[in-house]
């Protein structure tokens, strides 16, 4: 009998899988040393095949340059917290590539389909997955979307071929049968959320994967195009002057919130430390509230330096129970925070429902020090405010109880205790150079101060200033605002 041949058909695609795998390898080194972030989602219908191509993807790239993310159901951890807190963690750093087997788009397919989605919530989460993905590509992180396709027919062969080999049987479940079933309605759903979901920066790349060699080939080349769109693009921002980060809102005509803010207040030693007291007992009972209805609360504390930030903060957790709140002081971010979105290292330290995550110092640093510094371009901070907005909407979305303090002194209060701090030397590691120098920029940060709060003072998370000149007055108020909000909000 004559010994078949392999057809030229054979030999061609196995070339150009053969020159793809290569091209893969060069353009993960590629995207290494450029410090592009590369993210790649699979999702699709059961036995369509997402664990064959993510492992067929694999075999060409650097195994030290990328993790998987087998994305199961929701674990305590993160149902407890917002949703998109799981993915949020897990994004990579600017050297890396993160790979996912399923995604954030669960709630658009399986959730729909089995009602735990109504059609009514459908909009919210759509913008809300929009808004993170968009938050990533302006980054610089290139987002790959891979749905897998495969017929009805298709479908239920792969999975009694599954099914009847002991080794592979475990990846057929009760639920892979159901959701077979409900064939049509997946396919109508998938359609739908590919369609509200597509967006330049970040679209779908649709495969069909009944013959896992040819979708293969077709993955490897989108992959490839992406890539080599990516390397292309020059990543090394562009740092604007400090004078071009300045008066850019000014024919807007908003009021300065900072120049309503009436200073003269006072409150009586005495009636301070009855007022303080009774609110501090309170706000102990309120803490059990919230981790009996898994609440999660966010307190942000911003203002001038020595504008009493650390003072109120002692004062507001002083009868709670250590271990239901956090307090997370904010410095400059280190190296492996530099090495990923701003809002990352925020997402990492969200609270748990039920405790209190109280921030010295937030995210609002992009929008005024890394603004006024020239830390970040303009096109960066000025994206910030949208970005912000996205981010504590889509936390209040999920239960999170927002507060934002801004805690407000003036020009001749914040001498007096710099000087103050500098003759105690108990008290004189508080002041430094930067602190001085920071004085001498107040005008400028006056105006960053007003665009931030002007910006992102929303109904779901509420900046209050805080008249700061009087110690006792200020940290009365932070304790009576908490205490009104979370009783408003229980």
């Amino acid at each position: 009998m004559p010994v078949s041949q392999p057809s030229d058909s054979n030999n061609d695609t196995k070339d150009q899988l053969t020159l793809l795998n290569n091209q893969l390898g060069s353009l993960q080194r590629q995207a290494i040393l450029r410090k592009i972030p590369i993210v790649i989602i699979f999702e699709g219908a059961d036995a369509a095949g997402k664990g064959d191509l993510i492992n067929r993807l694999l075999l060409s790239l650097d195994p030290r340059g990328f993790k998987v993310h087998a994305m199961h159901s929701p674990s305590e951890e993160s149902i407890y917290r917002p949703y998109l807190w799981r993915f949020w963690t897990r994004t990579p750093a600017r050297d890396r590539m993160a790979i996912f087997d399923r995604s954030w788009y669960r709630l658009l397919l399986d959730d729909r389909v089995n009602g735990a989605i109504s059609d009514e919530q459908l909009p919210k989460i759509v913008e809300e997955i929009k808004n993170f993905e968009k938050q990533l590509t302006d980054d610089g992180v290139v987002v790959i979307k891979v749905y897998l396709t495969i017929s009805e027919k298709k479908q239920y062969k792969r999975m009694v071929q599954l099914e009847s080999n002991p080794a592979t049987s475990w990846r057929v479940t009760h639920k892979d049968w159901e959701h077979h079933k409900l064939y049509d309605e997946y396919r109508v759903k998938s359609e739908e959320m590919i369609e509200l979901t597509k967006a330049k920066k970040a679209p779908w790349i649709r495969i069909n994967s009944s013959d896992l060699k040819s979708a293969n080939l077709k993955l490897l080349k989108a992959v490839v195009k992406r890539l080599e769109a990516a390397i292309k693009i020059k990543l090394t921002p562009k740092i604007h002057k400090i004078a071009s980060q300045l008066d850019w809102r000014k024919d807007k005509g908003e009021p300065s919130p900072l120049d309503q803010v009436d200073l003269s207040h006072t409150l009586d030693r005495e009636i301070y430390k009855t007022r303080s007291r009774v609110l501090q007992e309170r706000l102990h009972e309120l803490e059990h509230e919230l981790y009996i209805c898994r609440r999660p609360v966010v307190l942000v504390f911003e203002g001038w330096d020595a504008a009493g930030k650390g003072g109120a903060i002692r004062r507001l957790v002083k009868g709670l129970d250590p271990r239901g709140y956090e307090v997370i002081p904010v410095a400059a971010p280190n190296t492996l925070e530099l090495s990923h979105h701003y809002l990352w290292r925020f997402w990492t330290q969200f609270p748990k429902g039920g405790h209190i995550a109280i921030y010295d110092r937030s995210w609002y640093g992009r929008v005024t020090v890394e603004r006024l510094e020239g830390y970040c371009s303009k096109k960066a901070w000025k994206r910030a405010f949208n970005e912000i907005n996205a981010t504590e909407e889509h936390w209040s979305n999920c239960g999170t109880i927002i507060l934002k303090f801004w805690m407000h002194i003036d020009k001749e209060e914040q001498l007096k205790r710099f000087e103050a701090r500098e003759a105690d030397p108990n008290k004189k590691w508080k002041i430094t150079e930067e602190d001085w120098r920071n004085r001498g920029k107040w005008d400028n940060y006056k105006i960053a101060v007003d665009d931030m709060i002007n910006l992102t003072d929303k109904p779901n998370a509420p900046w209050i200033v805080v008249e700061g000149n009087n110690k006792p007055y200020a940290r009365v108020k932070v304790l009576e605002t908490t205490v009104k909000a979370l009783e408003d909000h229980l």
